[in-house]
């Protein structure tokens, strides 16, 4: 088997997006590797290190042929009917970002009723602009693009969560893998969010980001993340790794070759205060793994219940 040239370059695209994401605009990058039809990927605005909901759906091509139907003010982006009405009625903005492996450059623009353009053939085009490079200079247009009503904020983000809610719903288990960077200032990490299949070591995954949270805590800021489950630690996985930390603090083996416990795990465990979120284990003094199981709380059930019923429509009769 041979990774294709055009697999190679769609991966370099998304790279140098994520790259320009976090590194330009000092914003989140959310790739989306199964969940959305034709999004690649979420930017999530940071303005002055607060994160509060304001998203970017990314559209991501890639490879110099995205650039032949060229116009001195930039390129020619066409798009189909179907993907026309899917963007426009999307939850969020959506961007598309052109990517130019001889270049490595990023270029973007807004799909709305004003940047598209109807043909003679009756198909669309967007004018990708030569100015708009996804770069510092880029971020009073794309943040003012992410700007929206904090009501219909809210309600954006519980939509684009629904499937995960319906997972839970169904009996799946979601759990929450996190990465602390422990030494660095900038609160650097990284966040997955996946299924756990049980029989399965690694979690299917359903998205992915990346963190810098400063000074904030990651045990009390990432739960907030998901506003309609509660989160708390993985419980197999915390019992496999603190019964191994307990051993080497507690235990020694006689000359019997039989283990002697100065205190029970039970006892032991108890100083960790069980429930709090906290890391199951350091690797080298640099990085804290986490690992939390998420659940459908209040809001997360009161919203499908209300989705269940914008889509049958209908009216509600009370008395």
């Amino acid at each position: 088997m041979r990774r294709t040239t055009s697999a190679k370059v769609a991966s370099e695209g998304v790279t140098h997006t994520q790259q320009a994401v976090e590194g330009e605009l000092g914003w989140l990058f959310r790739n989306q590797p199964t969940e959305d039809y034709g999004i690649d990927a979420q930017a999530e605005v940071v303005d002055g290190g607060d994160v509060r909901g304001r998203l970017l759906a990314l559209q991501i091509k890639s490879g110099a042929s995205w650039f032949k139907d060229a116009i001195p003010s930039g390129w020619w982006f066409w798009l189909d009917s179907a993907h026309v009405q899917y963007w426009t009625n999307h939850s969020l903005p959506v961007i598309v970002v052109l990517y130019h492996p001889e270049t490595k450059r990023c270029h973007w623009q807004l799909i709305n009723r004003e940047t598209l353009v109807k043909t003679s053939t009756g198909g669309w085009k967007i004018l990708v602009p030569k100015g708009q490079v996804l770069d510092a200079s880029a971020r009073e247009l794309l943040q003012k693009a992410a700007e929206g009503d904090p009501y219909e904020l809210r309600l954006r983000e519980l939509r684009l969560a629904k499937p995960w809610m319906e997972l839970l719903a169904s009996g799946k288990r979601l759990v929450v893998d996190m990465e602390e960077w422990v030494n660095k200032t900038s609160g650097r990490g990284s966040i997955y969010l996946g299924v756990d299949n049980e029989e399965d070591e690694k979690p299917q995954e359903l998205a992915s980001w990346g963190v810098y949270l400063g000074l904030a805590s990651y045990a009390e800021v990432v739960p907030k993340l998901f506003a309609w489950a509660d989160a708390s630690v993985h419980r197999e996985t915390y019992d496999g790794t603190e019964y191994d930390q307990y051993k080497a603090d507690c235990c020694i083996w006689t000359e019997d070759y039989e283990l002697f416990a100065k205190s029970s795990f039970e006892e032991w465990r108890r100083n960790l205060a069980p429930e709090r979120i906290r890391p199951y284990r350091n690797g080298g003094g640099e990085v804290d793994f986490y690992r939390l199981e998420l659940t459908l709380n209040e809001l997360g059930n009161a919203f499908l219940v209300v989705d269940k019923f914008a889509k049958q429509g209908g009216r509600l009769l009370t008395r």
